[in-house]
């Protein structure tokens, strides 16, 4: 198995350690004399490797049995960057006193001799020359990146940084690893922790449990080129779940006709059986990853192919792809007829989107592909597949990637789009497809458009959205001419609220950007007397050099809003601390409020900083706040590495509004819809739950000093309505969500993965008691956009008597 983010990695690596069924040490900083890594390699399958994939072998120096159930083996790259995470190998089983245990890693296109049977078997692609393996009682992802913070996790069994590795024990890393080198222990399995000192380079020597050595327990299969099939067949491979029974195993003169190349990126072919099986949950086709090396096979070519069997995983939360690594090919013949496509429909594929295993692995679970669209997708992985005259989803991305679905009467938008219901109901006719053809890639197409005539290709799948069509023939685009909104010019009596992400905007951007957002504001939006700004940085965007301010970002902002035949807007904002508000590294992102003071006045009152939190005042005339602009408790720890609530108090027509513009932290590391598993985790809500509460509690200070106080909170919550953050916001009645006001079909303003979503929103409290509210629809259902969010408004009548109502 590989677990990878970029599928051009080719590194592969080996581990060995010494176990023993005694206590763990509290942290590696006390040498172990039992559990230690004994050897690390990282070049299996690279080009001059004998050895064909990478491994990690565990040892037992101590008396007694060592188990190994729930233990892993976890994997940092030598130089880790901010994104860079702990790759995990789960272990099971345990090791005897003296003995060894394999984990075999990631396998790479190059070597001719398979390891030892492995013992387990994980699938990270480590480096030959710089990394770092850890022994870890548990198995979630470490965090740490420095030696000192992962010598202070107690989790830590042993550990071992080679090459180059920042973390490591002791003096420094072990040296010498390469594609023909591992670093192992001395046969006393000694643990000084030091590194440099206790493991030495030579040329890798894997022992499994058997201990058998490399060539004397998985069959390597035939070196050669057979001529004649072998006994196994791709539907063998692929079997009736998504894990093959043989990953990790050679199979030798496996047949099938090349339905597709790749020759770029990962580069491999699809091949397919022509004499399938009568059982539908196991597929005939099957991707053959060359790695490096450019395929030298072409569509029509009847081949047998001899290699390794591995499930890829594209990341950790990913399904896996089964693939044949490490091939050796013999063309039998070539202009062959290719398998006839599998019709992809609404007759074909179920309404049911995936199988539950209550939030666990769905690796295991039988497919069941006429009941679930993913298990009838799994079930045609790197099959030939065809569909016709679909709707565009998802409009082409700067990849070269669109969304369409093949279930047209699936929650559809009002404009073209599949809408995000709820979680249970998951739109199971989304596909993504892309063209195998860099010279002919997907037509520019936006949402409601229409993939006419057939495109058929290959089935496979990524992190990036899941299964995909890989299209060797593509349809034509039907432009269905979708328009850009503009909404209606509010009433002199009323007063217009609007948000607006401008995705990331500073002062070093294109001038094309900011005509265009300030296009949006002052023709699409028709110019709102107020306008909350999420993703404003500072002046010099990205630059991390403790510049906070975003005053000449706004300038060029207000004054392109001006050329495009707005008014002259003023602004409010908070400053953050440098580095605290999470987004972009050194963009020091914010919340920002634009206000047209020819309609509306902002009430100044000074003291609103950084850490200073604004808090409701009761006073005779109603409630006023103690700093404005302000800052929602912005110490407290719902905020950590998060945008800090703005708040803002108007005065329009006499009565006072206040506006609460919010940026919630982001949907990052969520598991996927389209993941193993199943459930999903959606880790990221508890935050943004506990900055919901903290909003909600902040606006019932101000209802509780004036019951009648006009409140608007508004902004991008990263959630959708039906959320638990979002039902935190609203807790107690406080706050109405506008966007559940709307006729279903309207119900989004933002597209993610061929799916019509809202995680932008305004919301209201009971003293806004008429209002006009709307999603203006510009940017995230075209091709072409200046932010991947719409913008809202709402139109607030603050005069209105109590009797009256909102409508929109």
């Amino acid at each position: 198995m590989r677990i990878s983010t970029t599928r051009s990695a080719l590194l592969a690596g080996a581990v060995a350690v010494t176990l023993s069924a005694t206590a763990l040490p509290a942290a590696f900083a006390a040498p172990s004399a039992t559990a230690v890594i004994s050897e690390v390699y990282g070049g299996g399958g690279n080009s001059g490797a004998t050895l064909t994939r990478d491994f990690i072998e565990l040892a037992n120096a101590g008396s007694a049995a060592y188990g190994l159930d729930g233990l892993s083996v976890q994997y940092l790259p030598g130089a880790p960057s901010a994104g860079s995470l702990w790759q995990v190998s789960a272990l099971t089983g345990s090791v005897a006193p003296g003995g060894r245990y394999l984990v075999a890693e990631a396998a790479g296109a190059g070597g001719t001799v398979a390891l030892p049977a492995p013992d387990t078997t994980g699938n990270v692609a480590m480096s030959a020359t710089s990394g770092t393996v850890a022994l870890v009682s548990g198995t979630a992802p470490l965090t740490c990146k420095t030696a000192a913070d992962c010598a202070a996790d107690t989790r830590i069994v042993d550990l071992v940084g080679y090459g180059t590795a920042v973390v490591r024990e002791g003096s420094g890393p072990a040296k010498g690893t390469s594609a023909t080198a591992s670093v192992a222990r001395a046969a006393s399995l000694a643990d000084t922790d030091d590194n440099a000192a206790d493991l030495t380079a030579a040329a890798p020597s894997p022992v499994n449990a058997a201990g058998e050595t490399a060539g004397g327990g998985e069959d390597p299969g035939d070196p050669g080129n057979p001529t004649e099939p072998g006994t196994v067949r791709i539907h063998d491979i692929q079997g009736t779940t998504r894990v093959s029974a043989l990953d990790g195993k050679a199979v030798t003169g496996v047949p099938g006709v090349v339905t597709a190349v790749r020759a770029s990126g990962s580069r491999g072919f699809w091949m397919q059986d022509t004499a399938p099986d009568a059982d539908p949950r196991t597929g005939e086709g099957v991707f053959v990853y060359t790695g490096s090396t450019a395929p030298a096979v072409q569509v029509g070519d009847s081949v047998l192919v001899s290699g390794t069997v591995d499930e890829y995983y594209p990341s950790s939360t990913a399904q896996s792809v089964t693939e044949i690594t490490a091939p050796r090919v013999t063309v039998v013949s070539s202009g062959n007829a290719l398998p006839a496509p599998v019709v992809l429909d609404a007759k074909a594929v179920p309404g049911k989107y995936v199988p539950s295993a209550g939030g666990g692995s769905i690796d295991a679970l039988p497919l069941e592909p006429s009941t679930y669209a993913l298990d009838l997708y799994e079930s045609l992985e790197g099959s030939r597949v065809q569909i016709a005259d679909t709707r565009v989803t998802g409009a082409t991305t700067k990849y070269h990637e669109v969304w369409v679905t093949v279930e047209p009467r699936q929650n559809p938008t009002r404009r073209g789009g599949t809408l995000y219901a709820s979680y249970t109901d998951q739109n199971s006719g989304r596909i993504k497809v892309m063209s195998l053809d860099p010279a002919a890639p997907v037509p520019t197409a936006n949402v409601g458009d229409v993939l006419a005539g057939t495109t058929s290709g290959v089935l496979d799948y990524d992190s990036y959205g899941g299964y995909n069509l890989q299209a060797t023939a593509l349809g034509e685009v039907v432009d269905h001419h979708l328009r850009r909104e503009v909404t209606r010019k509010q009433k002199g009596k009323e007063l217009a609220v609007a948000t607006y992400n401008v995705e990331n905007l500073d002062a070093l951007d294109d001038q094309a950007k900011f005509d265009t957002l300030a296009e949006g504001v002052a023709v699409n939006l028709s110019s709102p007397d107020i306008v909350s700004l999420e993703e404003i940085q500072d002046d010099n965007g990205a630059v991390d050099d403790g510049t906070v301010g975003s005053e000449a970002t706004l300038k060029r902002f207000t004054d392109a809003i001006v050329a495009a035949g707005g008014p002259r807007y003023s602004w409010r904002y908070v400053a953050p601390q440098d580095k605290q508000d999470g987004g972009e590294p050194g963009g020091n992102i914010r919340n920002v409020f634009l206000f047209n003071p020819e309609r509306v006045d902002f009430v100044d009152r000074p003291g609103g900083d950084a850490t200073t939190p604004a808090e409701a005042v009761k006073t005779r005339k109603g409630v006023t706040l103690s700093v404005s602009p302000g800052r929602i408790a912005p110490a407290d720890a719902a905020w950590d590495d998060s945008r800090k609530p703005l708040v803002g108090e108007f005065r329009f027509h006499g009565r006072s509004v206040f506006v609460i513009g919010n940026h919630f932290a982001s949907k990052g590391g969520d598991q996927p819809l389209h993941g193993r598993y199943q459930e999903p985790v959606r880790s990221s809500e508890t935050k943004r739950v506990q900055q919901a509460q903290e909003v909600n509690t902040f606006v019932k200070s101000l209802l509780a000093a004036d019951k009648s106080a006009r409140v608007v909170v508004l902004g991008d919550l990263n959630d959708f309505a039906f959320s638990p953050a979002v039902g935190a916001l609203t807790d107690g009645k406080v706050l109405k969500p506008l966007i559940t006001t709307l006729p279903e079909n309207e119900q989004y303003s933002y597209v993610y993965e061929g799916n019509s979503q809202t995680l932008d929103h305004i919301l209201t409290s009971p003293g806004v008691r008429r209002f006009d509210y709307d999603v203006v629809h510009i940017n995230a259902e075209f091709a072409d956009q200046a932010s991947d969010h719409d913008p809202q408004i709402v139109r607030v009548d603050v005069n209105a008597p109590a009797h009256g109502h909102g409508h929109h």
